[in-house]
């Protein structure tokens, strides 16, 4: 992202309140990920064996979490927290849109907190609790009975509350349960997330949903989860706090995910997983093993033509 105009070192400092090293009157342009500066960018870094990568990268202006000599031509900004430094500069720059001529369609007995943005399009049923300074972005749907709390974000054309998909013979059990999103959680756009089929489908406090990521009924999300792109999770699952799933992982209904579990891209799950562990594979197998596996299996052909000799 570019700046609006060229500002000096000394301006930027004062804006985030850290000590900056190098001339003042240097000329900072704009801001970026390590991955895709250029010079008169700022970028930051906050772990120390990757300081040499930010240092060494076009970025001229390096916002680090400790003094260290400063290459010739940067400058440097020295912060006790570089991560919420850029994301204030970032905010500052190109500030969240909030929504102009909303057009909302809601039912009854809807309550919306104060400070609570919707944008364009958005649907809400009936009796439909939302809480303080949530953003809610074009086209999401809310249907009825549904609880949202404090400070979440929901981005485009997600739907919460959905029918159960649950069937006996073709014949639909009717869904009469709840979608619960707790205080900070975030979905991505295009996620589903069906109600309960009586009881309800939770989403625990801070967790983070990629997008096109799919929740079924009845499931229980724990706190500060993060679920990448095209997670889909089968009803009645029980899914415990500070999991991670990473894009494309598929879970079977009626199983547990114990608090702390890593499930790495692609896998398939299909029993419960105990905690603190890493996974992958379709069936999820603890990934040291897995990987054993494989390599186990590469070398298959040679020791089939050393045993046909």
């Amino acid at each position: 992202m570019k700046f609006p105009r060229n500002y000096s070192l000394s301006e930027i400092a004062d804006l985030i309140k850290a000590k900056s090293v190098g001339p003042s009157d240097f000329l900072v342009t704009g801001l970026n990920e390590i991955h895709m500066v250029e010079p008169g960018d700022i970028t930051f870094v906050n772990v120390e064996k990757y300081y040499a990568k930010a240092l060494g990268s076009a970025a001229t202006t390096v916002i680090i979490d400790k003094e260290v000599e400063c290459p010739e031509g940067k400058t440097l900004l020295v912060s006790d927290d570089p991560f919420r430094d850029y994301t204030f500069l970032a905010k500052y720059f190109r500030p969240t849109p909030l929504p102009v001529n909303t057009r909302l369609e809601q039912g009854e007995n809807v309550s919306i907190g104060e400070g609570t943005h919707i944008h364009h399009g958005v649907v809400i049923g009936n009796n439909v609790k939302i809480g303080k300074n949530c953003l809610i972005y074009p086209n999401v749907v809310i249907y009825d009975e549904t609880i949202i709390g404090d400070n979440v974000i929901i981005h485009a054309n997600t739907s919460l509350g959905s029918d159960a998909f649950y069937y006996s013979n073709f014949n639909k059990m009717h869904s009469c349960g709840r979608v619960i999103l707790h205080d900070w959680v975030e979905l991505g756009a295009n996620c589903s997330i069906d109600r309960g089929v009586s009881g309800d489908t939770v989403i625990g406090a801070y967790t983070k949903f990629d997008n096109q990521v799919h929740i079924g009924h009845d499931t229980i999300v724990g706190e500060r989860c993060i679920f990448a792109a095209q997670v889909a999770i089968a009803g009645v699952t029980k899914v415990e706090d500070n999991v991670i799933l990473w894009g494309k992982v598929g879970v079977t209904k009626d199983i547990v995910i114990g608090k702390g579990a890593v499930v790495m891209a692609t896998s398939g799950v299909s029993k419960s997983l105990e905690g603190g562990k890493v996974y992958f594979g379709s069936p999820a197998k603890e990934n040291r093993k897995i990987l054993r596996e494989m390599a186990a299996l590469a070398r298959l052909p040679e020791i089939i033509a050393k045993l046909g000799k």
